[in-house]
């Protein structure tokens, strides 16, 4: 009973290479899609670079995912401050040109704030 059973589980796609290289064909193409994603995000955080990226990157700032490709970065809006947001952006992204919070646009005074640290 033992060896019948050894056999079929050997042969499903749950064994040794199929199962691990099916899965992280899958994981890599999971990532490639993920800058080609970023957009706009209506009702979250909205940043537009002063000077665009050469890559897409991503980062996690307080709690809070962001996509950035060339000078656009999105991020759904977790409650936090958008001048506080923004500061964060401009510290690991770059100098922030214009940022939007839930579709309100920072104002000049919040904007000078946000890329004063």
């Amino acid at each position: 009973m033992r060896n019948v059973f050894s056999r079929l589980t050997s042969r499903t796609v749950f064994s040794g290479r199929a199962f691990f290289s099916g899965t992280f064909a899958l994981a890599g193409a999971m990532l490639a899609l993920t800058p080609a994603q970023v957009s706009a995000a209506p009702g979250g955080y909205n940043a537009t670079l002063q000077q665009a990226l050469a890559a897409p990157k991503q980062g996690i700032l307080g709690d809070v995912l962001w996509k950035c490709a060339g000078d656009n970065c999105t991020a759904a809006n977790a409650g936090s401050r958008p001048v506080v947001m923004c500061q964060r952006v401009a510290k690991k992204f770059g100098t922030v040109a214009r940022f939007t919070a839930a579709g309100a646009e920072l104002s000049a005074d919040d904007l000078t704030k946000c890329n004063a640290k």
